[in-house]
């Protein structure tokens, strides 16, 4: 188990740190679009909506898809992996309204991780504190499948106040 923090700098980047060490970031292009950056260690990968109303939203090594994940019919998104050729289902989910969270399950339905979303209402954004298990912990490309995850809390929650208004 493990405590991961996120952190937004400004309304565009997020960083990831476990115990003050930088773990990665998240950059986004611009407000209102899902295209965005993440950036781990020396390596880059790009997020990017595909197909004509942009519902699937993948994560490139260069050309290479390593994550697709979309948004279901019940507000569940159905997160797939295509690490070291082997592909893989999860789901990430809201739960609660007045304690929210979002939490990471594997294919059978155990938790891999926590997320909880704490609003900073002095600069407006929003910080996660994010709780692992001990087999996410075990997992090789942990370290893209949870800085992804904080773009699908933040495509989660644009979504939703999409179908609100």
């Amino acid at each position: 188990m493990a405590e991961y923090s996120a952190k937004s700098s400004n309304s565009l980047t997020f960083e990831v740190s476990k115990d003050d060490r930088l773990i990665g970031k998240i950059i986004y292009n611009s407000w209102f679009q899902f295209n965005a950056v993440i950036e781990i260690s020396n390596s880059t990968y790009e997020i990017e909506p595909k197909g004509f109303w942009g519902t699937t939203i993948e994560l490139k090594d260069h050309e290479r898809v390593l994550l697709k994940f979309r948004m279901n019919w019940n507000g569940e998104i159905v997160v797939q992996t295509y690490f070291d050729g082997l592909k893989e289902s999860y789901l990430f989910k809201h739960r609660g309204i007045f304690k929210e969270s979002f939490v990471l399950t594997d294919r059978f339905g155990n938790e891999l991780f926590v997320m909880k979303p704490h609003l900073k209402w002095s600069t407006m954004n929003y910080e996660y504190q994010i709780i692992t298990s001990e087999s996410f912990e075990s997992f090789t490309h942990k370290e893209i499948l949870l800085i992804n995850s904080l773009h699908c809390a933040n495509y989660y929650m644009s979504q939703m106040v999409s179908a609100i208004v």
